[in-house]
């Protein structure tokens, strides 16, 4: 089962490929496991999670439980509507929109909303705190956004949740979850200036032979096209601040200089292109890196759409299971 394997990594997120494929409920599913093992976790966010209706599509959503001796933060906001009793252990002296970020100890079960870190800088300093309450495992609810700078790359590993909310096609949701399934894989890039990257928040760099970083005078990876003559003035190794479209990708693979070039982005999240644009990209010798990797240890499924189409549970998780090569598990099962 995939909760032991969990417990060999220090922090894990979990991530849902689109609203409603049951990413709440897999996070809950995991803090209950493990407090029957008697586990105890630490629990943050990206973005918001826990509220009880979906702001957009107006449904019910699971709400965050949080067992007794539980670890979290949130914000000051979303700490003073927790339904559940805790002690402060921590403050943190920067804000976030939501308030200064509270660190707490659940004294009495219940339901809380987290809202965490802005910043993947931010979130693996929280991280690497929360180690002081000796936690068995950190676990970040994570988010796939172009407006979120957090990233749950920043964890050791990584639980994915798809289903019929992603598609009620069968090929489809398989063929959506296996590409991100690919990118979550793209290698990482070693470099020591790796946090220095990570504070990057918008613009294009060129990494040099030693590890130097140039700023390029590019203010996004959206007006690339109008800047595409600087590209490289320092070497073919280029790193992208924010996002990567595969407009991006498409004024890249037509340069001359593309059988050498090396993209590099923070994380497997900011690779906004189609999987048709990524592989025409590679397969004329350009290469893509990540600074922050995670390793994917399962898939959970939520066969049930916000409409109310149920597909095969069974039939999704073989299927799945055979496209990925990695354990699929539908929890409420």
């Amino acid at each position: 089962m995939f909760i032991d394997d969990i417990l060999n990594y220090r922090s894990l997120s979990i991530v849902g490929m689109e609203k409603n494929t049951g990413k709440t409920e897999a996070l809950n599913y995991v803090i209950r496991q493990l407090d029957r093992r008697g586990k105890t976790a630490a629990v943050t966010s990206i973005g918001i999670d826990g509220e009880n209706v979906d702001l957009v599509t107006h449904t019910h959503k699971p709400e965050i439980k949080l067992p007794e001796n539980t670890i979290f933060i949130t914000s000051e906001k979303h700490y003073k509507q927790r339904m559940l009793s805790s002690e402060i252990l921590d403050i943190s002296n920067r804000r976030t929109a939501l308030g200064r970020l509270v660190t707490a100890r659940v004294k009495m079960p219940g339901k809380v909303i987290l809202s965490g870190p802005p910043t993947a800088t931010w979130l693996k300093e929280n991280i690497q705190q929360l180690q002081r309450y000796n936690p068995d495992i950190t676990i970040v609810d994570g988010a796939l956004s172009r407006k979120s700078l957090g990233s749950p790359a920043v964890t050791d590993c990584m639980i994915l949740t798809t289903g019929a909310a992603l598609s009620t096609h069968l090929p489809e949701l398989i063929s959506k979850t296996k590409y991100i399934t690919q990118l979550i894989n793209i290698e990482e890039y070693e470099t020591k200036n790796t946090d220095y990257l990570l504070n990057l928040e918008n613009g294009i760099y060129a990494i040099g032979g030693d590890g130097e970083i140039h700023d390029l005078k590019i203010p996004s990876s959206l007006l690339l096209e109008q800047y595409h003559d600087r590209l490289y003035a320092y070497g073919s190794t280029i790193y992208v601040a924010g996002i990567v479209t595969g407009k991006v990708l498409e004024l890249l693979r037509v340069q001359k200089e593309i059988a050498d070039t090396t993209l590099v982005v923070k994380d497997f999240s900011k690779i906004y292109a189609s999987k048709e644009n990524v592989r025409a990209f590679l397969k004329k010798g350009g290469k893509i890196s990540v600074l922050l990797k995670t390793r994917l240890i399962a898939v959970c499924i939520n066969p049930l759409s916000p409409s109310g189409y149920l597909m095969d549970s069974d039939l999704l998780k073989l299927e799945l299971e055979k496209a990925l090569d990695i354990p699929v598990y539908d929890i409420k099962k």
